[in-house]
C-alpha cells in the first residue's frame, strides 16, 4: 500500500477472485471462477469457537457459455472450503442462473435469484465478476481473428464504463467511421 505508506498493523484478511476464459468448442467458452477468503489471525466464529488462520471460503463456479448468444448453457459449483456445512446447501439454489444471458440486467437478475437469504453473498459476488470477465474473454477471443465489426464492438461495450458511454469518445469515434 504505497499510497498510505506501509501499514504498521497486522494483516487480517485477503479476498482473491480469479476468472479465466477458455475455448471449449466451436460454439462455447468455458469460464472458471474462484473466490478465496484468507484470514491471517486467529479469530472467533459468530457461531462459537475459535479458528486458526487460513482459508475461510474457497468457492468455484464453472459455466459453459454460448459464444454468440452469451447464454449460460451449463453451470457447476464447488465449495471446497466453507465456514459451516450448511453453506453447501446453497449449491442447490444456483441452477436458475443456467439459461440466463450475460447482458444488461444480468447483475439485477442474479441478485433477485440469489440475493440475501435466497443464496450466498460470496457466490453472488463471484457470479457477477464472472459475467464481467466473460465479456473481457469474449473480446480477447474476437481480437485474435479478423477485426470485429464496429456494430459488435458497440453492442458489447456501449455504456459499460465512462469512456464507452453512448456519448463518450470511443462510441463517437466508432459511429463516425461507420
Amino acid at each position: 500500500m504505497s499510497l498510505f505508506g506501509r501499514p504498521k498493523g497486522k494483516k487480517y484478511h485477503t479476498r482473491t477472485i480469479e476468472v479465466s476464459t477458455y475455448e471449449y468448442d466451436d460454439q462455447r467458452f468455458a469460464i472458471e471462477g474462484c473466490l478465496t477468503d484468507r484470514r491471517f489471525q486467529k479469530y472467533h466464529m459468530e457461531t462459537g469457537g475459535w479458528r486458526q488462520p487460513g482459508i475461510l471460503h474457497h468457492m468455484k463456479v464453472y459455466w459453459l457459455i454460448n459464444k454468440k448468444s452469451l447464454i449460460i448453457k451449463d453451470l457447476h459449483v464447488e465449495m471446497p472450503v466453507v465456514p459451516g456445512e450448511q453453506c453447501n446447501e446453497v449449491i442447490g439454489f444456483i441452477s436458475p442462473v443456467k439459461g440466463l444471458r450475460i447482458s444488461d440486467g444480468f447483475t439485477s437478475k442474479v441478485k433477485d435469484l440469489l440475493g440475501g437469504s435466497k443464496g450466498c453473498v460470496h457466490i453472488l459476488e463471484l457470479l457477477i465478476e464472472m459475467s464481467f470477465s466473460t465479456i473481457q474473454g469474449l473480446v480477447a477471443y474476437k481480437q485474435q481473428g479478423a477485426l470485429t465489426s464496429k456494430e459488435d464492438i458497440i453492442k458489447l461495450a456501449e455504456n459499460s464504463c465512462w469512456p464507452w458511454r453512448s456519448e463518450g469518445p470511443y462510441i463517437k469515434l466508432l459511429k463516425q467511421t461507420e
